[in-house]
């Protein structure tokens, strides 16, 4: 018993410590959220509960419906940013909330993303929890807790009258798992983004430890193969030559014995199709092949990505594969092409002074250290497309695991002080 007194004594203590380390305005900021925080967790399970696959353009609206109602009673402006119907989605979700000509404080652009990896034809999974400490379902990290945990700190904010005379400027696309057209559904995302100070970025947490000051970047390759279509008897011979799936398996294997093992540097082939006849659906991702064991292959196709950090990395990787894509086997051709995606995120030193400034709030709320994160442990995202133009983090959102993947999780337990931590550190970024 004296032993049980004794710890909670000493947590008494500390927690009174760290206590000390916030301001008054502060500490009712985490009681707010405190107070609030039931309705955050129906809101979560609310948008969760709607399919709102890339494609399901119907479902990704009706998410962003749901935190327009919710941000208009927080006193910001909504809207929907249509895209052409060639894009083929649904659009993006944007509050704003803009000071008066006397704003004060940094100007925030908060990203997040309304769509999941998961279509309607794929099995669903609703929100349930599992235990005290984890709840499942689909898009509960990436990212609809991100999401949610945005706007429960703005809601804290604006409840005490915190937002006044600050400009912020919520954007949450649609279509960041994939997208129909970057270029087009990025552009009015970007713009809005050029009249801030710094970026907050709410995909999964890794926890408390670390915050995301770099990404790496996306983009995709496409290698075409032919060759003689012939017996599959003369095959290798001078006349006949390799066909076209022996050139694209020599140039995959070369692509990664002369380029795996670079920092940050990864090149996946995700699909390949080979035979004397073959057919591709960009769209779709379907293909098909014609082909019999006594045919030497005539075409082949093989779709992959390239992630990397920074432009000079990616331009570097690139030429090296076109030199050797050009070696070709005896009586073969091959090309390559490349398409842009996602850009790179580096870690300036802007990005590092705000995870400086989250470091020290964490400290001061007894949370511990937060230290920059590992670029190559992270895949590409939205904020990448406005790094070269404001100061940036990510990671602030929900934690969990499995994302992209049935039984997707959340950390319960950790979710409340990640809101808590993100209330916090825009207050400090705004005063």
């Amino acid at each position: 018993m004296k032993n049980l007194f004794l710890s909670l004594a000493f947590f008494i203590t500390v927690s009174i410590g760290f206590a000390q380390q916030l301001s008054p305005e502060e500490q009712k900021l985490i009681a707010e959220v405190e107070k609030n925080y039931a309705s955050t967790l129906a809101l979560l399970e609310e948008v969760v509960n709607i399919n709102s696959g890339s494609l399901n353009k119907e479902g990704v609206k009706a998410v962003g419906d749901v935190f327009a109602r919710e941000f208009q009673k927080i006193g910001f402006e909504t809207e929907w940013v249509e895209l052409p119907s060639e894009v083929n989605r649904a659009g993006h979700f944007v509050a704003t909330r803009k000071g008066t000509k006397g704003t004060k404080g940094k100007k925030i652009f908060i990203i997040g993303h309304l769509d999941t990896v998961f279509e309607k034809d794929m099995p669903f999974t609703p929100y349930t929890v599992l235990n005290d400490s984890t709840a499942t379902g689909q898009g509960l990290n990436d990212m609809k807790g991100g999401d949610v945990m945005a706007f429960a700190s703005l809601k804290a904010l604006h409840d005490l009258g915190y937002l006044e005379d600050r400009t912020i400027t919520v954007y949450y696309n649609g279509d960041e798992e994939s997208s129909g057209n970057e270029e087009i559904s990025r552009r009015d995302f970007i713009a809005r983004a050029k009249n801030h100070d710094l970026a907050l970025a709410y995909e999964t947490a890794q926890g408390f430890s670390t915050v995301t000051v770099a990404r790496r970047g996306s983009s995709g390759w496409r290698l075409k193969t032919s060759g003689r279509q012939s017996h599959s008897s003369g095959v290798f011979r001078e006349s006949v030559g390799y066909g076209a799936i022996y050139e694209a398996a020599r140039i995959l294997t070369e692509f990664r014995e002369e380029l795996a093992g670079e920092q940050y540097l990864t090149f996946n082939p995700g699909q390949i199709i080979g035979g004397s006849d073959i057919s591709y659906d960009e769209i779709t991702g379907a293909g098909e092949a014609l082909g019999k064991t006594n045919i030497v292959a005539r075409e082949a196709l093989v779709t992959g990505d390239l992630r990397f950090l920074g432009e000079e990395q990616k331009e570097r990787t690139r030429a090296k594969m076109q030199e050797i894509v050009d070696r070709n086997l005896n009586q073969t051709d091959a090309e390559i092409t490349f398409k842009d995606g996602i850009p790179s995120m580096p870690p300036t030193e802007g990005n590092l002074r705000l995870a400086k400034v989250l470091n020290e709030l964490s400290i001061d709320m007894g949370y511990g250290e937060v230290k920059p994160g590992d670029p190559g442990s992270r895949g590409a995202g939205d904020v990448s497309y406005v790094a070269d133009y404001l100061d940036a983090i990510d990671g602030l959102g929900a934690s969990g695991s499995g994302a992209h993947a049935p039984g997707e999780t959340i950390k319960l337990n950790e979710y409340p002080n990640l809101i808590k931590r993100s209330t916090l550190l825009i207050y400090r970024l705004t005063r």
